[in-house]
């Protein structure tokens, strides 16, 4: 049950572990309802489309290149560059979707990412086919807590002086 944002609601007072929206999404990842469907379709679209714009724009850049007359050897390290990169981010964007990306390395590699933005695109494309992407990861931290909330919450109830298991009677000494 979720309310019109796709935030879960949940009883009043109740207290535990709360999912991690995502984006595009909200929390309708949860349970897959509202229109969890139609978001991972149009996610799916708008990333398809977002490609196909990055190519024209990558079209443009090599075509600047031709006119620049900036030779083979220029033009050709451009095109490495990219499809190096785009097949980098492709991976990492890809990995952060199934495990918590190392924060230190994510640094170090912007910049790379940052030039292979095709391949994040596609990565999000691909990973909006199978599921909400980044759905997997949350998925998993959130069912470990709820399991680690419920055990916590198990152990607290009741009142331990009245658990005979915990506290067996003791025996009276004879004088």
């Amino acid at each position: 049950m979720s309310d019109e944002n796709g935030t879960p609601s949940t009883p009043a007072g109740s207290t535990g572990p709360r999912p991690e929206p995502l984006r595009f999404f909200g929390t309708t990842w949860v349970n897959h309802d509202g229109d969890y469907t139609l978001r991972r379709v149009g996610v799916a679209a708008g990333s398809l489309a977002a490609v196909a714009g990055s190519c024209l724009v990558l079209r443009f850049a090599y075509e600047g290149l031709q006119i620049a007359d900036t030779g083979r050897f220029v033009t050709f390290l451009v095109i490495v560059m990219f499809a190096v990169c785009s097949a980098l981010a492709f991976r990492q964007t890809l990995d952060g979707f199934t495990k918590r990306p190392d924060p230190d390395r994510q640094a170090s590699l912007r910049g790379l990412l940052a030039i292979g933005f095709v391949g994040s695109l596609l990565a999000y494309f691909f990973r909006s086919l199978i599921e909400a992407p980044g759905e997997k990861l949350h998925r998993e931290e959130y069912e470990a807590a709820r399991v680690q909330h419920e055990k916590r919450a198990h152990r607290r109830t009741g009142n331990p002086s009245k658990n005979r298991t915990a506290n067996p009677p003791k025996k009276r000494r004879r004088k």
